[in-house]
């Protein structure tokens, strides 16, 4: 369980060179950037030490300075690339900010630009479930649309189908499939010595916190963010 004295690092990462869409993390979503929606949540959350914004574009940091959060480095160009792996960027933003701050962070809190539509319950549930748990670290996760036991098939080398997982019994329903999910990209909760010890965000000891689909849009191309925009204009009917 966490005390007063245990050090929570948020890290935000938002890099300047989306293709999907262009300078998406400074986009005007619902009247404010949508890198601001990130750092809101993060501020609001409360059990955080510092909040850093990792990133290679100025204009970037000039949007996070304005709502509080901290820019101590601008992101070296080999993590800025599109192929860039996400946990170096993370534990880089670890490495800066523990020698600026002069602290070693007892837990790690990722949170995505890219997905606006958290909560703070969200947050806290995955916190938990490493901060008072038993597990190494958590991401949040969604039920997923299509099920490897029912409706997602792989093809073999002769190009036939097949279904990409085979249940013990035969499934005629989705409800009658074992349950699966999604990898929403929302918030990663790591403890800073598996995060800076490994490779993979998959632990023996990896647990994952379920939010609900409307919840768990992450804005990668610009239907994607039509679709944000339409929840937060009508917040009353689907949030």
């Amino acid at each position: 369980m966490t005390t007063q004295n245990e050090n929570v690092l948020c890290t935000i990462c938002a890099r300047g060179g989306s293709k999907g869409v262009p300078d998406k993390n400074i986009r005007e979503v619902d009247s404010k950037p949508l890198l601001a929606h990130t750092i809101e949540h993060a501020m609001e959350w409360g059990r955080q030490t510092d909040v850093v914004v990792s990133t290679d574009r100025e204009a970037i940091a000039a949007v996070a300075r304005e709502y509080g959060a901290t820019v101590p480095f601008m992101r070296p160009d080999e993590l800025a690339t599109d192929t860039a792996a996400k946990l170096p960027v993370i534990k880089h933003a670890v490495t800066e900010a523990e020698q600026e701050f002069g602290t070693t962070y007892d837990y790690v809190v990722d949170l995505d630009a890219t997905a606006p539509l958290r909560t703070i319950e969200d947050i806290e549930n995955c916190f938990e479930l490493v901060a008072d748990g038993d597990a190494d670290n958590a991401y949040t996760v969604t039920e997923a649309d299509k099920n490897p036991y029912f409706n997602m098939v792989e093809l073999d080398d002769h190009g036939y189908a097949s279904l990409s997982k085979t249940a013990d019994s035969n499934v005629v329903r989705r409800q009658d499939t074992p349950p699966v999910y999604a990898m929403n990209a929302s918030i990663y909760v790591f403890e800073r010595e598996f995060l800076m010890n490994t490779d993979s965000v998959h632990g023996a000891k990896t647990k994952v916190s379920v939010m609900p689909p409307e919840r768990s849009v992450d804005i990668d191309r610009p239907i994607d963010l039509a679709f944000v925009d339409f929840l937060f204009e009508n917040k009353s009917r689907y949030l």
